[in-house]
């Protein structure tokens, strides 16, 4: 394999939301995918981007990205949250995810953040094996809480 990793460009999103898509299916939510690619693009590249990537290519095909954010915490400071990390079904297991895994953290010394924080299902028994390997701490107390946007507007 011949892989190459770079930042992610405005051109790639198309391909990242259909990345996203295959991660929603094996998380077995494919309908959570709300976001249009005219959204994604905007908080990407839009006039205040939210989010970065690193994408992984093998012969200019995307087979796999690390999405990105600074998330700030009041008791660690600025940290880097991993949004997403996929690469697609063909290419798990060939070490794609370690380059872009490697990269992220690469990313997180060099930027100086005070660490690096993601989520994993319970049952991702492959990321959960992945994530050991790397001595990452699991955290099992905490609970996911979530607004939808329609849940928001019921506020006044």
């Amino acid at each position: 394999m011949n892989i190459h990793i770079r930042t992610a460009v405005k051109e790639d999103c198309p391909r990242l939301l259909e990345l996203i898509n295959e991660l929603a299916v094996y998380e077995k939510a494919p309908e959570e995918v709300t976001v249009t690619l005219d959204e994604f693009v905007d908080a990407g590249f839009g006039q205040k981007p939210v989010w970065k990537a690193f994408v992984a290519e093998e012969h200019g095909t995307i087979i796999g990205f690390a999405l990105f954010y600074t998330r700030y915490s009041t008791w660690k400071g600025c940290r880097l949250y991993l949004e997403d990390f996929i690469v697609t079904e063909a290419y798990r297991g060939k070490g794609v995810g370690k380059i872009l895994f490697e990269k992220v953290i690469e990313e997180a010394k060099t930027n100086n953040y005070n660490g690096m924080t993601w989520q994993v299902l319970d049952w991702n028994e492959p990321a959960i094996n992945f994530y050991n390997k790397y001595e990452a701490r699991l955290e099992d107390e905490w609970l996911n809480a979530s607004f939808s946007k329609e849940q928001l507007h019921h506020f006044n």
